[in-house]
This record gives C-alpha cells, structure tokens and sequence, in this order.
C-alpha cells in the first residue's frame, strides 16, 4: 500500500488542506493520505497554537467522512525536534508493508535543498508536489529530479493565520471550515483571542 504524508500544523485544518489530501487520494497512485500533525515545540510556546490534541481532535473530525484520509499523531512520541527525515524512517521500520512518500507544496521544493539529510530522502522516497502560487519558479532541478512527481492539484489560497486571524476579528469563517471542525472550534471558543 502506497501511503502519502502530508505535514501541517493544521491550526485549525481547513477546506484547502482536505482538498488536496483528498485530491492526492483520488487522482493519484496513492492509497492513503495520512495527516500527519506535527507537534509544537516545548521550546516554542505560541499564544495562537493549539495543544496537540486539539489539533489532533480537529483533524480526526474533519477526515473521519473520507475512508482514503487518516489523522497520525505519529511525530507526538518522537524525539524533539521532528526532522522529517526521522520520522520517514520511524515509520518505515514500524511499517515495512508500507510504501510512504511525502507530500508537499512547490514553496517547500525551493527549500528541499536546506532540510536535514534532503539527499537520502530523495533517493529513498518519493515526492508529491502540489502547485501553490508563488512570486518566483522554484529554481533548481529538484523538480525535474525522478522521484519527484509534480501533481495538477487545485491551487488553494486559504490559510490557517488568515481563518485565525478571521475568528480573532468576529468574521464568518465557517465555509473555509469541515462543518465538525467549525463546530469545534465555535464550542471551545478557540482563537478568539
């Protein structure tokens, strides 16, 4: 079974993050698109970031109608901080039937090249890269590398900040929401300050 990984903080997760999930589990060779939620840093102590749990909570409610869609709190048990390359490795040990590849937006290929140890997983996983509007083409030949494959995924401009930032000034948000997720968020009074 072929199973993407897709990384977020997911503060809250949104439409956009669940239509390119979903999009890579329809239109790709990908069985499973696992959400896999990266914890905060004890060190990092941000007002507007949500306990791990939460943002867990937020994503099983919100791909619990998608059967090709999984919620992992994997990299929450995993040593601080969380290279991506541990937690490739991690799982690849706790799962050997499994084959995972990473899921990214074209603004993180630009800087693939800085990520810890980028060398060895390009040569041993593969990338899903999804296109997002940017300023500047990413300029190095990682995306013509083999194993990267550019996805025609929809282009989404919705981000977490922007829904935080909507709640914390008194605007309707609840479009840019799963209908779980908003009801959630609207109970626990999350981000309204």
């Amino acid at each position: 079974m072929k199973i993407g990984l897709f990384f977020g903080t997911f503060n809250p997760i949104h439409v956009g993050h669940l239509i390119i999930a979903n999009h890579l589990a329809e239109y790709s060779d990908l069985d499973q698109v696992w959400l896999v939620v990266t914890p905060l840093s004890p060190f990092k102590k941000k007002s507007s970031m949500l306990d791990n749990h939460q943002r867990l909570e937020m994503v099983f409610r919100a791909t619990e109608p998608y059967p090709k869609l999984r919620p992992s709190d994997i990299e929450f048990n995993l040593p601080e901080p969380n290279y991506t390359i541990n937690t490739l490795t991690y799982l690849t040990e706790k799962f050997p039937e499994y084959d995972f590849c990473l899921i990214m937006g074209e603004d993180n290929l630009k800087s693939f090249h800085k990520w810890r140890n980028y060398e060895l997983i390009l040569e041993t996983y593969e990338l899903y890269v999804y296109p997002r509007i940017s300023e500047e083409p990413v300029e190095n030949d990682l995306i013509e590398h083999r194993k990267v494959h550019s996805v025609k995924a929809p282009i989404i401009e919705l981000s977490s900040t922007f829904i935080r930032n909507s709640i914390k000034e008194g605007k309707n948000v609840r479009p840019m929401l799963p209908e779980s997720v908003w009801q959630y968020i609207d109970e626990m009074n999350f981000y309204k300050n």
